[in-house]
């Protein structure tokens, strides 16, 4: 038997398959992406199986309705899933779902009222919630035999307490579910996990650092969250590829006094901020790295700025700091950005060593601090999709 973990984007699929050893995920045996999905686009899937590469065009009618990729690309997966030798049958579906909101603090199997409350809280996370919820509409009506389970971003975070995930507000809007909720849940359940079986001081206090596209802090003790920069949205924090991290709200107020209606100011902090538009060149870090322009330096620079920024106040909720982990696309993959970071942290005790540093390359866990080092630095490469299958197989076999 096997669980089926999918996370459904405005235009891609991304999907991969976990077996199940004596009631144990285990790591995916296929994995891929069916991207092109976006109106207008090209659907291309590819897929990694049993060592090597594929990849296949999928073919639209010139007469396909509207969403009619996306019911391509699933009746594909599924001539897919049927077709290679050797998978497990699979026994559910989990679907990464980026908000709970205050009502789901925990992974749930979808049925009609539940797909309605999750729809329901499209307006807290509109460039993502939307799509996580037409996946799962769309997977139910594809794979009706197979449950289908929302594993949720924000439900690692539920540990939080009120000081931490509280806005000094008016208490109606607190009420209304304006707070902190966090987010990249999935990620640091993964690499919290691995931790606490890396290191016996995993359950001390741990800052762990998801830096990619999206980007954000978590710091925890005992295992659990205490404290992180993503906020009400995954606005919040740290400077990412296209979003603003943490901004003055002056200068949204500003800039509504200048004209600038919902639709524009979305875009700006969402789509035209963060690495793009700091730089002009590009969201992607190894453009950066690459380009060594002014410009390509300065953003980078206040990308780093603002992980050290952050790095300080969180580890000051958790009085002081015994293990830091690296992860996401940046963290698994840039050394410089690790080094300058850790660097930036020394007055904490964190020591890297340069050699260990440059040899971890994402592919597998790796301790690269200093034998002097007080603090123990860590790069885990995360796998969300293992984390929602586990979560699907425990609510299924419970």
């Amino acid at each position: 038997m096997a669980i089926l973990a999918v996370n459904a984007g405005s235009s891609s699929l991304k999907f991969s398959m976990h077996p199940l050893r004596a009631g144990q995920v285990q790591p995916h045996v296929l994995s891929g992406n069916i991207e092109g999905l976006e109106p207008g686009g090209s659907p291309v899937m590819g897929w990694n199986y049993q060592g090597q590469s594929h990849q296949q065009v999928l073919e639209m009618s010139a007469d396909a309705p509207a969403g009619g990729s996306f019911q391509l690309a699933l009746k594909s997966l599924r001539q897919l899933l049927a077709g290679l030798p050797g998978l497990p049958t699979i026994e559910a579906v989990s679907h990464r779902v980026v908000h709970g909101g205050q009502i789901f603090r925990a992974s749930v199997v979808v049925d009609a009222p539940i797909l309605e409350q999750l729809t329901a809280l499209n307006s807290l996370a509109p460039l993502h919630q939307p799509h996580n919820v037409a996946g799962i509409r769309a997977f139910l009506t594809a794979f009706p035999e197979l449950p289908q389970v929302a594993c949720f971003d924000t439900a690692f975070h539920a540990t939080l307490a009120e000081v931490d995930y509280a806005f000094a507000l008016p208490q109606a809007l607190s009420a209304q579910g304006v707070r902190r909720y966090g987010f990249h849940g999935l990620s640091y359940q993964f690499v919290m996990g691995a931790l606490m079986d890396l290191t016996p001081r995993g359950r001390d206090r741990v800052l762990m650092a998801h830096l990619g596209n999206g980007a954000s802090l978590c710091a925890a003790t005992g295992g659990l969250s205490r404290a992180t920069t993503m906020g009400f949205s995954a606005l919040d924090g740290l400077v990412m590829g296209t979003r603003t991290g943490t901004l003055d709200p002056g200068v949204l107020l500003y800039l509504l006094e200048q004209g600038w209606d919902h639709k524009r100011l979305q875009s700006l902090l969402y789509k035209q901020s963060g690495l793009l538009g700091v730089s002009g060149i590009s969201a992607d870090m190894r453009r950066l790295r690459q380009d060594g322009s002014a410009a390509a330096n300065k953003a980078i620079a206040l990308f780093t700025h603002r992980v050290v920024c952050e790095a300080g106040a969180l580890t000051a909720c958790i009085g002081g700091l015994d293990v830091l982990a690296f992860s996401g696309g940046i963290g698994e993959h840039d050394a410089v950005t690790r080094l300058d970071v850790c660097t930036a942290l020394g007055y904490l005790g964190v020591q890297i060593d340069a050699g260990l540093n440059a040899q971890a390359k994402g592919d597998k866990a790796m301790a690269i601090h200093a034998s002097g080092s007080l603090v123990e630095v860590w790069v885990v490469p995360t796998d969300e999709g293992q984390v929602a299958a586990a979560e699907a197989a425990r609510l299924i076999n419970s």
